[in-house]
């Protein structure tokens, strides 16, 4: 099973090329990117409640097992990926807040996302706050790995080869986001 997951990962980088990176639609920032980070709660819906970053959510792997879908399971708590151009997310282009599917940390608003081109929803910038970093070598080479700061819950990996003016890629599992509509 961990074959076919690793395999099917394997198939999805060579499909997702830097080639198809630098042909990617281009986010055009007309604000600074701290008014972007520092606005994220003008996307949120009338009346949502989200959590605070801290304190830390911590839940046996049963407790997770419980809370989260199979798929979901495996992404945040045993850091695997979906397949590309799996998630529904890919296309959403309305107004609002991704949350963990985890914990519903806050995590990007719908300004920060772009089409990257590579299948999985990408963004060039967080919500101050949402995620902590990791060094990742299992596909021998280093990568940026990013956890949920609330939960802990395996994201994603943040490259360089993103849009100005961060020149960041968040590339994040859509099946462990969820995404709240502004009206």
């Amino acid at each position: 099973m961990k074959r076919r997951h690793f395999i099917s990962f394997a198939a999805a980088s060579l499909v997702a090329s830097p080639r198809a990176w630098s042909q990617a639609p281009k986010p055009a920032a007309t604000r600074s990117i701290e008014a972007i980070r520092n606005d994220w709660k003008s996307f949120l819906p009338a009346g949502a409640m989200v959590p605070p970053a801290s304190p830390a959510l911590s839940l046996s792997r049963d407790e997770w097992k419980a809370r989260l879908t199979a798929e979901q399971f495996h992404i945040l708590r045993d850091e695997g990926t979906e397949l590309a151009g799996s998630s529904k997310l890919n296309g959403e282009k309305r107004r609002g807040v991704y949350v963990c599917a985890g914990c519903r940390l806050p995590l990007f608003t719908s300004e920060m996302k772009y089409d990257s081109g590579t299948g999985w929803p990408s963004f060039f910038t967080t919500i101050p706050g949402a995620f902590q970093t990791r060094k990742d070598y299992k596909l021998l080479y280093p990568r940026t790995e990013y956890h949920c700061a609330r939960c802990g819950g395996h994201h994603g990996h943040v490259f360089d080869d993103g849009p100005p003016p961060t020149r960041e890629r968040w590339c994040n599992n859509g099946a462990v986001l969820e995404f709240l509509a502004s009206a």
